[in-house]
């Protein structure tokens, strides 16, 4: 599957370079000086065509938005694994560190927009003699989010119909997909091992709505609860939907309320200490917020003109 991820959405011509079939896990545990240890993120070896071997370094990530330092998180990764081949004295007979390709896999809903090479992170000018002894890193990276459903619909790999399944909440799209994925496989004979772990993603998606139905383990026996279940819990989430939503009305319209009240009672004080207010007066209250109004609403006791309480544009 890892293979299918590099093929179909990197494709850069230097991948003709690698044995992409004979690629191996690597059971490294590479330990940064904090002591962390990211669970998820994998090592494999690739062997070269040419002779030697490269080494892959997927980094799985989940967090909400992008790490504006993965370019230096990268670096750090790649000393690591250098570091434990040089240990493990599994360089290649000439001597020299295999090469490395990072690639980082994110499933965020913001899309990537984090620099991809280490150059970007380091403070110094395009002409800077310094550059000579800074270190160079670059990353790869598969925004999953990045590509359409009419884009990952057209790739038959097990990664964008995986892609596809993590952005599909509706359950009606996830039993369509789930019957993309049972056609997958038996036109993939090889690949058995993995209709387990779609099962169990399936049922991982099914458990927040039936916390209380056992979750089949065999995927088709997962695609027929989804089938026969679907409406429920469509209607369940449309329900909740329509809730959360006049909940989300009920407080905004609250906090609208409360501003202009807060509003209102700053311009009754103002107007009494200081007569008539002007336009631009009226309409700075009127887009304050409640820690601005609270603010003016102290400095009216002690302000000796308007001013004192609310700055005209463009002055001190």
């Amino acid at each position: 599957m890892v293979a299918q991820l590099l093929r179909d959405f990197l494709a850069e011509p230097w991948l003709d370079d690698l044995d992409l079939d004979g690629m191996q896990r690597l059971n490294a545990k590479l330990h940064a000086g904090t002591g962390e240890r990211r669970e998820g993120d994998m090592i494999w070896r690739i062997p070269r065509r040419g002779g030697g071997d490269a080494y892959l370094v997927l980094l799985l990530e989940f967090q909400s938005t992008p790490d504006p330092w993965m370019a230096l998180r990268v670096l750090v990764y790649a000393g690591l694994l250098w570091q434990h081949l040089v240990k493990e004295k599994r360089l290649p007979p000439d001597g020299r560190l295999p090469p490395v390709m990072p690639v980082v896999l994110y499933n965020g809903d913001p899309r990537w927009a984090a620099p991809l090479a280490l150059s970007e992170l380091v403070g110094l000018p395009e002409n800077s003699p310094l550059w000579r002894w800074q270190p160079g890193m670059r990353y790869h990276v598969v925004d999953e989010g990045a590509f359409g459903e009419g884009n990952l619909a057209g790739r038959d790999t097990l990664p964008a119909l995986l892609f596809r399944l993590e952005g599909s909440p509706d359950p009606e799209r996830v039993v369509a997909l789930a019957d993309a994925l049972l056609a997958w496989f038996a036109r993939h004979p090889g690949f058995e091992g993995l209709r387990s772990v779609f099962a169990e993603l399936l049922g991982v998606m099914v458990g927040p709505l039936a916390p209380d139905v056992r979750v089949p383990e065999e995927l088709l026996e997962v695609r027929n609860m989804l089938a026969s279940r679907a409406e429920t819990w469509k209607q369940q989430w449309l329900q909740e939907g329509r809730q959360e939503g006049r909940q989300e009305g009920r407080q905004e319209g609250e906090q609208k309320g409360r501003l202009a009240g807060e509003a209102a009672i700053l311009l009754r004080q103002l107007e009494r200490r200081f007569g008539a207010l002007p336009g631009w007066a009226r309409e700075r209250i009127a887009s304050a917020d409640t820690v601005a109004l609270e603010e003016w609403g102290l400095r009216v006791l002690e302000a000796g003109s308007l001013d004192d309480v609310l700055a005209k544009p463009g002055s001190a």
